[in-house]
């Protein structure tokens, strides 16, 4: 079995923010992420791709397309934009890297296996800094 990667990377805003706190009990929890005026990060997005190569082009998934895919179905819906506020998916949700990395997940999850022949979508990985990331897959 094969693993293959993309890197995107994109600049966003948020707030770690539970609403149902006080707001004592948010910044308890939260602290600087929980600043009234947002924060933001230059965020890291690593899209593995696990499967057999394609026997016509030796291909796992063509890394062009991919990027494609991620451009347009994640990265341009959330650079350079609030998590909290301007993005669609995440209207209601608790904007830590958790929670997003696994609402991209659900967007890319279905995308990959369409231009995937023998393989699919294995692990998201989400840097928010060079020593904090996430890791997602898919369970």
């Amino acid at each position: 079995m094969i693993h293959i990667s993309r890197k995107e990377h994109f600049n966003a805003a948020h707030k770690l923010w539970n609403p149902a706190w006080s707001d004592e009990k948010n910044f308890e929890v939260f602290g600087p992420c929980a600043n009234v005026n947002w924060h933001g990060h230059n965020f890291e997005l690593i899209v593995t791709v696990k499967g057999l190569p394609d026997p016509e082009t030796g291909f796992v998934v063509d890394l062009k397309s991919l990027s494609t895919l991620i451009r347009k179905l994640v990265i341009d819906k959330v650079d350079h934009k609030n998590l909290n506020m301007d993005v669609d998916f995440m209207h209601g949700k608790l904007a830590s890297c958790e929670i997003l990395v696994m609402e991209f997940w659900k967007i890319l999850e279905p995308a990959v296996k369409e231009i995937t022949k023998y393989g699919g979508l294995y692990k998201l990985t989400l840097y928010e800094t060079p020593r904090n990331f996430v890791e997602y897959y898919g369970d």
